[in-house]
C-alpha cells in the first residue's frame, strides 16, 4: 500500500498509543516535528524512529523548520543557535562570495545536526522577498530585499543542506514577502500588479525551481486570482507555480490548519489537492484534526506519487566528512566578518 498524501505532526515527545494506531492506519507520507516534540537528541532520535516503524517505511521523510533566528525548533542547550536569514544578507552587502559561503556552511552545519537525529528534510530555504509595508511574519527570516540576492543566498543554503544529506523545501511559493497579514492568523491579500510580482516575487523562485520539494503560501494575489489563496487556487498552482516559476518538484501545502484558510479541514484539504498540491501538511498534532485530514486525503498516486518518489530519490548521503569543530570555527569567523577563502578549504 502506498503512503497517504499527508505530512502530519504529533503532540509530544513520544508517540501515544492513539498516535501509533493512527500512523499505522493512515500511513502518512511524512512527519513534521516542532519544539513541543523536542527535548534531547536521544529522545528525538527515538521519536523519529518510532514514526518510521509505525508507518513501515525506513525512508519516510521527517521534516522540521530549522531556519535559524526566531524559527528554530532544535536549539540550546543541545543544539547551536543559527542566524536568521537577514544576517547572510548583511554579509552580502560587503562581500557576496562570503555571504554565499556562509549560507552554504550554515546549512551544512544544520544538516549535520538534523541527520544525527534522523531528520532528513529542512523546510528551508525561504525565497520570499519582503517589502517595507509587509507584516513582520517574514521580516528577518528573509535573505534580502531583492530577487537576485534572495535567490542566490537561498540557492547556496539549499546546496549546503543537500551536501549534508538533507533535502531542502523551497518556501513559500510563489512568495509571502508582500503579505500585510500573518497567514497563521488571517488571510493576507496582495494587491501588487502581475508585472511587479513577476519581476520580484516570482523571479526569486525561478532559479530554485529545480529543487525537489516546495511549500505553498496561504496568500491571495489579486492580480492572478482575486478570491483563492495560492494553496487552493488552480490559477496560482498551475499558471504561476508550475508554468511561470516552472517548479516541477513535489508541492506541499503550508499548514492546512492555519487561520488564513476557511472551511472545514476536509474542505481545505480537498481544495488544495484539487488546485494541484501534491501533499497536505497538517502540523498541530491534534488527533481529531489529524483524523479529519487523513480521511479527506487520498493515497499518493499518479503525478503526485511520481514527484514524491523523485523527492525521496534525490536524497543523498553527505558528500564528504567534515571536521565539525573546524567548520563551526570557520562559520563563526565568517559571521564575524572573515573572508570566504579559509571556509572553502574547510568544506572542500
Amino acid at each position: 500500500m502506498t503512503a497517504r498524501a499527508l505530512i502530519t505532526g504529533v503532540a509530544g515527545t513520544a508517540l501515544t498509543t492513539h498516535e501509533r494506531s493512527f500512523l499505522r492506519e493512515a500511513e502518512p507520507w511524512g512527519l513534521i516535528v516542532f519544539k513541543r516534540n523536542v527535548e534531547t537528541p536521544d529522545q528525538l532520535r527515538a521519536l523519529v524512529a518510532s514514526f518510521r516503524e509505525c508507518v513501515g517505511r525506513d525512508d519516510a521523510p521527517v521534516l522540521v523548520d530549522q531556519e535559524g533566528g526566531r524559527v528554530q525548533r532544535l536549539g540550546p542547550p543541545h543544539w547551536p543557535s543559527y542566524p536568521a536569514g537577514a544576517q547572510y544578507g548583511r554579509i552580502w552587502e560587503r562581500d557576496r562570495a562570503s555571504a554565499l559561503e556562509t549560507a552554504r556552511m550554515g546549512a551544512r552545519l544544520i544538516a549535520n545536526d538534523l541527520l544525527a537525529v534522523g531528520i532528513d528534510v529542512d523546510c528551508m530555504p525561504l525565497a520570499d522577498v519582503p517589502t517595507a509595508d509587509a507584516d513582520p511574519v517574514i521580516g528577518d527570516r528573509a535573505f534580502g530585499e531583492s530577487a537576485e540576492k534572495v535567490a542566490a543566498i537561498a540557492g547556496a543554503f539549499a546546496e549546503g543542506l543537500m551536501e549534508g544529506g538533507v533535502l531542502p523545501v523551497l518556501k513559500h511559493l510563489p512568495g509571502h514577502g508582500r503579505a500585510t497579514a500573518d497567514s497563521h492568523e488571517r488571510l493576507p491579500i496582495v494587491t501588487a500588479d502581475r508585472s511587479s510580482l513577476e519581476a520580484v516575487d516570482f523571479s526569486a523562485f525561478r532559479p530554485l525551481a529545480g529543487l525537489a520539494l516546495g511549500m505553498t503560501a496561504h496568500v491571495v494575489f489579486s492580480a492572478c486570482d482575486p478570491v483563492a489563496p495560492a494553496t487552493t487556487s488552480v490559477t496560482m498552482v498551475q499558471d504561476v507555480i508550475r508554468d511561470s516559476i516552472r517548479f516541477e518538484g513535489l508541492l506541499m501545502s503550508d499548514d492546512i490548519s492555519m487561520g488564513a484558510l476557511s472551511g472545514s479541514l476536509e474542505e481545505r484539504s480537498v481544495a488544495a489537492l484539487s488546485a494541484g498540491c501534491d501533499v497536505i501538511l497538517h502540523c498541530n498534532g491534534r488527533m481529531e484534526e489529524m483524523r479529519a485530514v487523513a480521511g479527506a486525503v487520498p493515497r499518493l498516486a499518479g503525478m503526485a506519487g511520481r514527484r514524491a518518489a523523485a523527492a525521496l530519490a534525490a536524497r543523498r548521503a553527505p558528500t564528504r566528512e567534515i571536521d565539525l569543530a573546524d567548520v563551526r570555527r570557520a562559520f563563526a569567523a565568517l559571521l564575524a566578518g572573515g573572508r570566504a577563502a579559509g571556509a572553502r578549504m574547510v568544506l572542500s
